[in-house]
């Protein structure tokens, strides 16, 4: 199980199906984590206060564009509320929290591992924090130091 958790992270670091840019995204919000260098920018179309699309541009290290890859992926057609949901619980998971019985994350899954890996913890978590921003309306870019 282990191995297809590494060969999904791998997978969607090295061919990313969101990585790109948008035009004329409703939102738009940098996210970076000044400690290991990574770096993201988050684009969304949000339509009727549902996320039609996302992509992600920047660089950083395999679990940072993975995790950006599967969020994107995990936000097409959710609502606002429902993406502000799933980043709480994915973020939850990543530092060994419980999560809500009836929330599946489908393939966020892969990421569970991570909260074993204490350094990448943020690498995981950024994508997620630069959404919770970009939904906040923040301006300037986001950092997560203050994850584990």
């Amino acid at each position: 199980m282990e191995q297809i958790y590494k060969t999904v992270i791998l997978e969607r670091s090295r061919t990313p199906r969101h990585r790109g840019t948008l035009a004329d995204p409703a939102v738009r919000q940098e996210g970076v984590n000044p400690s290991c260098g990574d770096e993201l920018t988050l684009a969304l179309r949000i339509e009727d206060g549902v996320v039609r699309d996302a992509k992600f541009e920047g660089h950083g290290c395999a679990i940072s564009a993975a995790s950006a890859d599967l969020m994107a992926d995990a936000l097409h057609g959710k609502t606002t509320a429902e993406a502000r949901t799933l980043a709480t619980a994915f973020k939850a998971m990543i530092r060994g929290e419980s999560l809500p019985t009836d929330l599946d994350l489908g393939e966020l899954t892969a990421l569970e591992g991570v909260r074993h890996l204490h350094a990448r913890v943020k690498c995981a978590t950024l994508p997620w924090t630069t959404l919770e921003a970009a939904l906040d309306g923040a301006t300037g870019p986001v950092s997560d130091e203050s994850a584990g």
